[in-house]
């Protein structure tokens, strides 16, 4: 690894990361002073003044410059979405066990003084909390049943900036000339046409802001080069002085100005609402012309766009999504999960792998950074070597990349609306959800407890460790005859959790388009310019449905396996008498216990217990389809991975699969930790009995193998012919952790010696020692994999 970019690693992996006000502090000032302006307008000059006003720093031999505040790893707060939760946690913000943060007082003062008192009785999660329905905010403000409070507490995120028709092609100044030219047919004779003459104003205004900020760059590397004594850094510094002043006001004409573009926009939309999931698209695809160009003319050299593409991964790791305690919970481990996609088809069907392709794959492996979350398409022609080479980077062990069905993932865009040659074009979305640039979506709306469906089912609608009434009424337990009446009261009870996660999601985008339109973001998304309307409002050129995602499919498959097997096959329990054991956490039911966990499990390759999960995955998709979000678009269900099965668990009772109270549910469509005891294919084989392609959010499978699996090139290529046959079988998504269960535990023990190892927590990687004890005991916990 080049000396630059070791430097850069070594400070990522040490510098804790910490809160900077200023983007609050110019934000609140901006607002103050346009009361009484359109909101999209006030946004926008809001985003304006912060490009103005946030401190510009460029670090010691940094080449891609811009960071989102006076930190090496800057968090923010953005009062306007929620200043509850920062006054009521930033005291403990250096304590809590998931993601702290450092905060100094004088940091804490401003927020109490000068921040907060404005945005009192303002901010986008008092209304969401004064308009949701009590029944729904019973299950769905901070109770781990429903959660969707990275909705009403912070940002939406989930875009994908096209690069390839847009940024690229008109920079910034492009597309703020586009909007003067629509503006000027405008006049304010309806409300349609106000309302487009506010979004176009505040269109101008977004675009003036990004070019400030990238010329108040050049300006800083100007004054740095000044005062630079060695030649080679100071050649470097007026190279950033030029790039920063043509880019991104103006389209890139090299791979080194294209590369900054994409960081400056990624710098933006940190700035203008502090969200995850802006996804990076099909990096090697619009930026190799830029690549192939530069090299063929010799402008640049492949060392130096390698280092080039290096220094945006670490860039892309050390900003910081700052987010509230119980938001940390479901997104462990600082993940931003900026997702960027390599290889697939091209939009005519053609391979598209490219020398680009293999760059992003060593760039991963070298740097060893939790972002970006690379991500690849495979499909039967995807060339072998591009195959083993992301076998290659499997082996290192980081969890990266994440493998994807080519075909399903044109598929579940096809289902979801969009014309064949786009849905070619897929790129990923935060983990593992399908998405194109001219997408407008919320890929992460919602996180639904499934387990809980099926304990309010046997335990009359009520918790069983609070016994408080959450779910429909039910009956007795007894009084379940059959087998077909407990599943029967499950789903019903699946439905309920499902429409109260419906009328959240509504509730909340309807607040979002008017409390917090997004100016900045509207410039990036195919549609909303040409529109005249904000992304917010349903601007983007194809508006698809929320997601959303169930969590704890494997729990309640085998749940269903032992009440169906134990209680009405074999009668060796009444449906009461496992009630009991329930109750207890097994305590005096061990004998029971055994029973139940040497029932059929999930991940065997069982079709006994492997058919609950696809009939309750079958249901969830059919009752999420029911219904459609504000801007009438069906919604879409999921199963894919955060850290979301911890917390998820923790508000769950023991369960009839033989697992303990409050203990992790189950990511995606993974078998419980611990019960796939047979082999990675036969776990492969479970998850893709489920119908993959209906679910258009996505769905994730982890996998856990030994590092002795994958030790000769051998073994390289069986583990390619396993991806291969997973796909031919029509699943979707599978992952890796390559990593003995020895070396996570002196992790655990001796954390500093072990602050760069990257794991695999669900639908992404980060570093192990960053995850709260909970959160590493549930990753130890997984089947480790000693033979194929």
């Amino acid at each position: 690894m080049a000396k630059r970019i070791a430097k850069f690693k070594e400070n990522y992996v040490r510098t804790k990361p910490s809160i900077c006000t200023e983007r609050a502090v110019a934000f609140t000032q901006s607002h103050k002073s346009t009361e009484g302006e359109s909101i999209v307008l006030r946004r926008a000059k809001a985003f304006k003044e912060v490009c103005k006003k946030v401190p510009v720093s460029i670090f010691e031999d940094e080449l891609i410059v811009g960071t989102p505040g006076i930190y090496r790893r800057s968090g923010f707060v953005c009062p306007e979405f929620s200043w509850q939760w920062v006054e009521e946690e930033m005291d403990s913000f250096q304590t809590r066990s998931q993601d702290p943060y450092e905060i100094g007082e004088e940091q804490k003062e401003i927020l109490r003084n000068d921040i907060f008192p404005y945005w009192k009785g303002k901010s986008l999660e008092e209304a969401f909390l004064s308009r949701i329905p009590e029944e729904t905010a019973k299950l769905a403000v901070d109770t781990g049943i429903i959660d969707n409070d990275s909705k009403w507490r912070s940002a939406v995120g989930e875009i994908t900036p096209d690069y390839q028709d847009i940024i690229f092609k008109k920079g910034f100044t492009g597309i703020k000339n586009e909007a003067l030219d629509r503006l000027k047919d405008l006049e304010p004779l309806t409300d349609e046409n106000i309302e487009k003459i506010n979004f176009y104003k505040a269109v101008i205004e977004a675009c003036d802001g990004t070019i400030i900020l990238a010329n108040r760059y050049s300006q800083k590397a100007s004054e740095m080069a000044l005062q630079e004594k060695d030649p080679r850094r100071k050649k470097e510094l007026l190279e950033i002085l030029k790039i920063c002043n043509n880019v991104p006001s103006k389209p890139p004409e090299t791979f080194y100005e294209a590369i900054q573009t994409v960081w400056f926009v990624q710098l933006g939309a940190i700035l203008s609402e502090n969200s995850l999931a802006l996804n990076l698209g099909r990096f090697d695809q619009y930026m190799y012309p830029y690549y192939e160009n530069d090299i063929k003319n010799n402008i640049i050299t492949e060392e130096k766009a390698q280092e080039l593409i290096e220094c945006l991964w670490i860039k892309l790791s050390e900003w910081i999504w700052a987010i509230s305690k119980n938001t940390a919970q479901y997104y462990a481990g600082y993940n931003s999960f900026q997702n960027l996609t390599i290889g697939g088809r091209k939009r005519d069907g053609s391979d598209a792998v490219n020398e680009l392709s293999y760059m992003c794959l060593k760039a991963t492996q070298n740097v060893k950074t939790h972002q970006p979350g690379l991500s690849v398409r495979i499909h039967p022609d995807s060339p072998e070597e591009f195959l083993l080479a992301v076998c290659d980077l499997i082996r290192e062990g980081t969890g990266f990349p994440a493998v994807h069905n080519d075909r399903l993932g044109s598929q579940m865009l096809l289902a979801a609306g969009l014309e064949p040659e786009d849905a070619r074009d897929w790129n990923n979305c935060g983990c593992v959800v399908p998405h194109f640039r001219k997408i407008g979506e919320w890929t992460a709306a919602v996180n639904i407890n499934i387990a809980a469906a099926l304990e309010y089912a046997i335990n009359k609608g009520r918790s069983r460790l609070t016994g408080e009434q959450m779910g429909l009424e039910e009956v007795e337990v007894q009084s379940f005859k059959t087998f077909d009446e407990v599943k029967s009261a499950f789903l019903k009870q699946l439905a309920y959790l499902i429409k109260h996660s419906v009328i959240a999601t509504v509730i909340a985008q309807k607040i979002h388009g008017e409390m917090v339109p997004r100016p900045f973001l509207s410039t990036l998304v195919d549609g909303c310019i040409e529109k005249g309307k904000d992304l917010s409002k349903g601007g983007a050129r194809y508006n698809v449905g929320p997601v959303l995602t169930g969590i704890g499919v494997a729990d309640a498959a085998n749940s269903l396996a032992v009440i169906k097997k134990l209680v009405f096959e074999e009668k060796k329990v009444t449906l009461e008498e496992l009630n009991k054991a329930l109750d207890s956490n097994w305590e005096g039911y061990e004998e029971l216990r055994k029973l139940a966990l040497n029932c059929p499990k999930y991940g065997n390759d069982i079709d006994y217990v492997d058919s609950f999960a696809v009939e309750a995955t079958d249901f969830y998709n059919r009752e999420t389809k029911k219904y459609k979000d504000f801007f009438g678009s069906p919604f879409n269900s999921a199963f894919m991975g955060i850290s979301n099965y911890v917390p998820t668990g923790s508000v769950i009772g023991a369960t009839p699969d033989g697992r303990l109270a409050k203990s992790p549910l189950t990511e995606g469509v993974s078998p419980h930790a611990g019960t796939d005891l047979t082999s990675p294919t036969a776990a492969m084989r479970s998850a893709a009995k489920i119908n993959h392609d209906v679910h258009s959010g996505g769905t994730l499978l982890n996998i856990k193998l030994s590092p002795d699996l994958l030790k000769s090139d051998r073994d390289l290529r069986n583990l390619a012919s396993i991806i291969r046959g997973y796909f031919s079988l029509g699943a979707f998504h599978v992952q890796f952790n390559v990593i003995s269960t020895e070396t996570l535990r002196k992790a655990q023990e001796n954390p500093e010696e072990y602050r760069d190892l990257l794991v695999r927590v669900a639908g992404y990687s980060t570093q192990f020692v960053n995850l709260s004890r909970e959160m590493q005991d549930a990753i130890i916990e997984r089947t480790t994999y000693e033979t194929m």
